[in-house]
C-alpha cells in the first residue's frame, strides 16, 4: 500500500507546490461564486478529531468537504475511545480503515506526529502548540489576492513566538519574504524553528521597528487555548505589543493587517485597526475553506 501524504507543517510542501496550492485555492474560490458545480470527492469521508474547540477550522473543513461531494465526521474528546485513554498509534490504525482523510486539532505536536505515523491516510494539521499551517494557506492566498506575490515583500509579526509565529517562519521560506518577529523576552520562537528560517527572519523587542515600512503586519491573541492561567502575566508582558493605529501608520501605507481570529479588541489588536481599511480578517477568515479544499486536492486526488 502506498504511503499516504500527510500535511503537519508547511515543510511538508515544496515552495513549488505551495505557489501551485494557493493559485488552485484562488480558482476553486471563482469557481464556487460563480455557482459551478465540483464533485471530486464523491464518496469520501473526512474524520475530524478536534481535542481544541474551534469555530472557523470546523466549519471551512466540513463545508469544503460538502462542496466537494464528500462527507465528515465531527469527534470530540467525548465521541471517542481517545479521550478516555485509548492509545494514539491504536486510534490512528482504526480511523484510518474507515475514512478517507483525517483532521486533527490538538495540543502537542507530537501526538499529531505519533497518529500520523500508523494512519493509512493522509492527516492534515489543524493546529497544535507549533504549528498552524492551514491559517498560513489561508494568510497566504488572501496576500496574493490582495496584493500579489508575497516573495521579497517585508512580514511584521507583533506578538508570541508560537505556533502562529512558527509557521509564518516556514512560509517565509518557502515563499521567500523577510519575517520581522517583535516579542518581549521570554516568549520567542523555538530556536530550532527560527534556525530554519535563516536570513529572512530578524527578531526585535521593539513592534515600531519590526513594522517599518512593512508590507504586512500580523498579530496573534496573547493567551492562547491552554493558556488561560497565564492571562494576566501575559497581559503585563505583552502591553507594550499591541497593533495600534502608530504600529500600522509606521508600516507602508498600503500595508495589510491579519489576525488568524478569534481577536480580543484592546489587547493584541486595536479595535480602529481591525476595523478599519487596512485589515482584511474577514477575507483571511473565508479564505481557510478555499485553500484547504485546495490541500484536499493535493492530498487525496494529486
Amino acid at each position: 500500500m502506498r504511503k499516504p501524504r500527510h500535511f503537519l507543517s508547511l515543510n511538508d510542501l515544496s515552495p513549488e507546490e505551495l505557489q501551485r496550492l494557493l493559485g488552485r485555492a484562488i480558482e476553486l474560490k471563482a469557481m464556487l461564486r460563480r455557482g459551478e458545480r465540483y464533485e471530486p470527492l464523491q464518496g469520501r469521508v473526512m474524520g475530524m478529531i478536534f481535542e481544541k474547540s474551534s469555530t472557523r477550522t470546523r466549519v471551512s473543513f466540513e463545508t469544503g468537504m460538502v462542496q466537494f461531494g464528500g462527507h465528515a465526521i465531527f469527534l470530540s474528546p467525548r465521541d471517542t475511545q481517545l479521550g478516555r485513554g485509548e492509545p494514539i498509534e491504536d486510534s490512528a490504525r482504526v480511523l484510518s480503515r474507515m475514512v478517507d482523510v483525517i483532521m486533527i486539532r490538538t495540543f502537542e505536536h507530537e501526538k499529531i506526529q505519533q497518529f500520523a505515523d500508523h494512519s493509512r491516510v493522509p492527516v492534515i494539521n489543524a493546529l497544535t502548540d507549533r504549528y498552524h499551517p492551514c491559517q498560513l494557506l489561508a494568510d497566504m492566498q488572501t496576500y496574493l489576492e490582495q496584493r500579489g506575490a508575497i516573495q521579497g515583500r517585508t512580514v511584521a509579526w507583533i506578538g508570541d513566538g508560537n505556533n502562529m509565529c512558527h509557521s509564518y517562519i516556514n512560509a517565509a521560506r518557502l515563499l521567500d519574504f523577510r519575517l520581522r518577529i517583535a516579542c518581549p523576552a521570554g516568549f520567542e520562537p523555538e530556536d530550532a524553528i527560527l534556525a530554519e528560517g535563516g536570513e529572512r527572519i530578524t527578531l526585535l523587542r521593539d513592534p515600531l521597528q519590526a513594522a517599518e515600512n512593512a508590507d504586512l503586519v500580523v498579530t496573534d491573541v496573547w493567551a492562547s487555548m491552554g493558556q488561560e492561567e497565564e492571562q494576566s502575566r501575559r497581559a503585563e508582558a505583552f502591553a507594550a505589543y499591541q497593533v495600534t493605529e502608530s504600529v500600522m501608520a509606521t508600516a507602508k501605507p498600503d500595508a495589510l493587517f491579519m489576525h488568524c481570529l478569534p481577536a480580543h479588541r484592546g489587547e493584541e489588536v486595536a479595535a480602529a485597526v481591525i476595523d478599519g481599511p487596512q485589515s482584511v480578517v474577514w477575507e483571511e477568515a473565508e479564505n481557510r475553506l478555499h485553500s484547504q479544499k485546495a490541500l484536499l486536492e493535493l492530498l487525496l486526488i494529486d
